[in-house]
């Protein structure tokens, strides 16, 4: 994600749905309940619809009733950064992706344990990568927290036992 560079306005309008360009680009939200990921529950990983850049973990994804995916956790802290975010009246940190200053939703403290956070984040501004794809798709350095958990088991040479 270091050397990404940003597509320009005009490329990201012809790549991107008009709901994905302005939830990204103009900070929109998306209508609650009729989303992409708001209801899926298939393991994988959730990245930036413009960079690639990994996000969030479906391990961390929690069904919060809102209508829109919710996680207690980034991916990892250094992928999103969060800003003071003071429309529509009331106070709230809003969530960007670091790489391509993507608005992905906003991050609340009514989340369960142990972070008790909510990152609630616009299915427009994800692309979702299912654990069967990740690998086959540049992600496979994620891997190992799903077969830690049990969801994921690497190919093995039957003669050798080591992974492919």
């Amino acid at each position: 994600m270091d050397n990404f560079q940003k597509p320009s306005a005009a490329e990201l309008k012809q790549k991107l749905t008009p709901m994905q360009y302005e939830v990204t680009q103009h900070a929109a939200t998306e209508p609650p309940f009729r989303n992409a990921f708001y209801d899926n529950k298939q393991p994988g990983l959730y990245v930036d619809i413009v960079s690639g850049e990994p996000l969030f973990s479906s391990l961390d994804k929690f069904d919060s009733g809102c209508g829109w995916p919710s996680f207690t956790r980034p991916l990892a802290e250094r992928s999103v950064i969060e800003h003071s975010d003071g429309s529509l009246g009331m106070q709230r940190t809003e969530v960007r992706s670091k790489a391509a200053d993507s608005h992905l939703g906003h991050v609340f403290d009514d989340g369960p344990g142990p972070t008790h956070l909510r990152y609630c984040i616009n299915s427009a501004s994800l692309r979702f990568i299912p654990l069967a794809d990740m690998e086959k798709a540049g992600y496979g350095a994620y891997l190992e927290p799903f077969i830690k958990a049990g969801l994921y088991k690497p190919a093995t040479s039957q003669a050798s036992g080591e992974k492919k």
